[in-house]
């Protein structure tokens, strides 16, 4: 595979077989995307470009007639560590990108031409890259295998919302505990101020302080993403006092929880954790959503004590794979040993 530098230095060609591979690294100048996932979106890979630390990069395919096959955005981010290395740079690619159904050729055929592609071009340029929720366990198996990355089980969970309503869903004790927290006054609030903002970021950096493995963006991509039409930004008050938060994106007909953070030990007898879990889930579920899925519930360890406050919610869980690639041959090898199968 030979990529070719193209003007701009923002876009990488890569002609195969008939088909056009091309390298975003800025939205300006790239043609209209098919839409489709919001982790795959022009939406997204702009609000990447505009927070410091992180940079997109956007693969898509196109075919000798200027036709767009397929899509997928990968992340590259930049973590300041106090041990050496002192700087971590990772990639992260959530779901497999955007696909033309009708286009004649194999998912997993593009699907190994952008990987392979993006792979290729980071290489070198980030010590590992993550891929993580797919939208079946096996999707992809045999091309991730041949580009070198190796599979390490993880949990996820998603509420069903369009069955059954939430409160159909959990126990008795549960709703009680909802129940007296808002009847004390706790109330969750979408963010649309600066003040609010300013609570809901010092709040979530606070909670992830002491959590390193837990990457946090600049406020300028939670600002953004408050800005957009695709997600929400929530925090949860009690007597003006903000005690939990939380950040929600919505694509194709669900809601994710991606990041969140309580106030717990504080205010211990109104569970902050469970109401802003369960409030942000009550929007999803009166805007219509099909699913709430929660976001990075972790390793399958036999006690996950964040996996079983979730499932409490009545969330269906469900075991998935999340894919690993390090730069450094002889890690790789020696994790892939260690995770394999």
């Amino acid at each position: 595979m030979k990529f070719v530098q193209f003007v701009p230095k923002n876009i990488y060609l890569c002609s195969m077989s008939q088909l056009i591979t091309t390298i975003y690294t800025k939205s300006k100048g790239m043609p209209t995307l098919r839409q489709g996932s919001y982790f795959h979106s022009q939406e997204l890979m702009e609000v990447c470009e505009a927070a410091p630390r992180q940079r997109p990069y956007m693969v898509v395919i196109h075919n000798e007639t200027g036709r767009e096959l397929c899509h997928m955005l990968g992340i590259v981010r930049y973590r300041t560590l106090i041990l050496p290395p002192f700087l971590l740079i990772h990639c992260r690619i959530l779901g497999e990108g955007v696909y033309d159904e009708d286009c004649g050729y194999k998912k997993d055929e593009l699907f190994d031409r952008m990987l392979s592609a993006l792979t290729h071009k980071l290489n070198k340029r980030v010590l590992f890259m993550e891929m993580s929720n797919l939208s079946t366990k096996m999707f992809g198996y045999k091309v991730l295998r041949e580009n070198g990355y190796y599979p390490v089980n993880w949990m996820s969970i998603h509420n069903s919302l369009h069955r059954h309503a939430p409160e159909e869903r959990i126990t008795p004790k549960l709703q009680k505990r909802i129940d007296h927290a808002h009847e004390r006054g706790a109330k969750t609030e979408i963010v649309s101020n600066e003040h609010d903002f300013k609570a809901f970021s010092k709040l979530l950096r606070k909670h992830h302080i002491l959590k390193p493995k837990r990457y946090i963006p600049d406020d300028i991509f939670f600002r953004e993403l408050m800005e957009g039409q695709n997600g929400n930004l929530f925090i949860t008050k009690y007597h003006e006092k903000v005690i939990a938060c939380a950040a929600c994106v919505y694509s194709q007909g669900d809601a994710y929880l991606w990041y969140s953070a309580f106030r717990r030990k504080t205010f211990h007898a109104l569970h902050p954790d469970t109401i802003v879990v369960w409030d942000v889930m009550k929007h999803a579920y009166n805007e219509g959503y099909q699913h709430m899925r929660f976001m990075d519930v972790g390793l399958p360890f036999h006690k996950n004590p964040y996996r079983e406050f979730i499932l409490r919610f009545g969330g269906k869980e469900q075991s998935t794979y999340r894919w690993f690639r390090f730069s450094i041959r002889w890690v790789n090898k020696l994790l892939a040993w260690i995770y394999r199968e």
